[in-house]
């Protein structure tokens, strides 16, 4: 099809074009859980008022001219086009409906958006759940922003439900201190290059490096088009706070070391059938997370209004950059009843990992690489490395902060949210967003591959095991440091 384009038609970002490829179709599924069922008679209005003006994107798709240059052009929406009201069977239990909810979850994140309209859409659940009165879904597409834009405009369509006057608030950010940097001057800041340089080597070859067959990891083909399970799990933020007090590290690293110890119990215990070689090859196995950060200095969340002015410091668009992260082993003296197993050397390995790759230029070196292949050899073939990336490693993580205080969406309180993102080649994801004093943990796996009751009680277990040992100081006798 034939368009003419002016100067308003922005050009598609590189991320963006990724993205939305036919190796790629990356999105990100957004959930609010709502204490009072929503009346869908307001949906058209609060669509139209609401999520049109966020960005041009939201009323634009994505065309090539006849260089295969890609650019947004805006058309007219049609908003009738992007609200889904699914109908359940009628007067069910709360737990009935948790089924028909996840099966409905399952099923839109298998199905591609049509090119031929704005990649976007909201699916009102009005049933009750055992979580909430009922549910607003908003699926959007990957390349109209990262999860930090996305959510910004979501968050940027609610007010403060005890007072809409008042602006949101967030949990301040940490950010670590340069003193430490400045105290020997020029020796270790040559120190910092030598590092950084040997870090970015090791870093770089990583990314090449596939993991094997594990229990997280069944290293098929086609993981992305197949029906997945999505459950979320709930802790609260201050005993959280409480581990990164005792262990001077940072929330990040709680949770991180938090989520690995789980995910290496899982291994061990999904192995556990299995003989000792088995055991030792499967459950402790090497295994890499890619981790999702966002090159932004973050200081909180911004306007919509300010991420899109010209020269923003926070501006709309894919600012994000990946980690490969070696997820820690169990010591050999771990054994199934964790006698010797210490929980607090997950948090460590994950701060110290994770301080290590960030002195490392490997984020800058693969966008120059994916720049070079976009640019000689086209979008698609650097869209297949970006894939490829992806699929050598076990799980996919992010993060994002959300408000301190309670939401509403009109009239209507936001009882909880999380997000996820689907599209990924990984048969394991984990997206982490707080919330009033909450961290909401969302798991998404493969359904039939992995057992996600037995997931979440080994990410459960891990979060006891830890604040045990940092807070209560219940470490067992035997346990090692390393």
């Amino acid at each position: 099809m034939e368009y003419n384009f002016d100067e308003s038609d922005m050009p598609v970002s590189p991320n963006g074009q990724y993205f939305n490829s036919s190796v790629l179709s990356f999105c990100i599924l957004g959930v609010w859980e709502l204490e009072i069922p929503f009346d869908d008679s307001q949906s058209l209005t609060l669509l139209k008022n609401l999520i049109l003006p966020i960005n041009p994107r939201f009323s634009s798709i994505m065309v090539g001219d006849r260089k295969g240059a890609q650019k947004w052009k805006r058309v007219e929406v049609k908003l009738e086009d992007h609200i889904n009201i699914p109908s359940f069977p009628a007067g069910m239990s709360p737990k009935f409906y948790d089924e028909y909810f996840n099966d409905y979850l399952s099923k839109i994140s298998l199905d591609r958006f049509p090119q031929n309209k704005p990649l976007w859409e909201v699916h009102i659940i009005k049933y009750p759940t055992s979580n909430a009165a009922g549910h607003i879904i908003f699926k959007l597409h990957h390349a109209l922003g990262d999860g930090y834009s996305l959510m910004g405009a979501l968050l940027s369509c609610l007010q403060r439900a005890d007072n809409p006057s008042l602006p949101l608030t967030f949990p301040s950010r940490e950010s670590s201190s340069r003193r430490d940097e400045k105290k020997n001057g020029i020796f270790r800041g040559l120190g910092h290059v030598f590092a950084g340089v040997a870090n970015t080597v090791l870093d770089f070859s990583s990314t090449f490096v596939k993991d094997g067959q594990t229990p997280i990891r069944s290293g098929e083909d086609g993981v992305e088009f197949r029906r997945n399970v999505i459950t979320t799990l709930t802790f609260s933020l201050d005993r959280i706070k409480q581990i990164k007090v005792k262990l001077g590290a940072t929330i990040n690293d709680v949770i991180t070391g938090i989520i690995f110890l789980g995910t290496r119990l899982y291994m061990q215990q999904s192995s556990s059938t299995k003989d000792d070689h088995d055991n030792q090859q499967h459950g402790n196995t090497n295994a890499t997370a890619l981790v999702v950060l966002n090159t932004r200095a973050l200081r909180g969340y911004t306007t919509v209004e300010e991420m899109v002015k010209p020269k923003s410091e926070m501006p709309w668009g894919n600012r994000f950059t990946f980690l490969h992260v070696s997820i820690p082993k169990l010591t050999s003296g771990a054994t199934d009843d964790h006698a010797n197993l210490n929980p607090l050397r997950f948090v460590k390995e994950a701060h110290w990992i994770i301080k290590r790759k960030r002195n490392s230029a490997v984020v800058y070196l693969t966008g120059w690489i994916l720049e070079i292949l976009r640019k000689f050899r086209g979008p698609e073939v650097a869209a297949q490395y970006f894939y490829n990336m992806m699929k050598n490693s076990s799980i996919a993580m992010s993060n994002l902060i959300g408000p301190v205080e309670k939401m509403a969406f009109g009239k209507h309180p936001i009882k909880g949210l999380y997000f996820t993102f689907i599209g990924s080649p990984e048969n394991l994801a984990i997206t982490i967003m707080s919330y009033i004093g909450e961290l909401r943990i969302t798991i998404r796996m493969e359904k039939g591959f992995m057992d996600p009751q037995k997931f979440n009680s080994c990410i459960q277990k891990a979060f006891d095991m830890i604040f045990e040992a940092a807070v209560q100081n219940t470490l067992p006798p035997n346990s090692r440091d390393v």
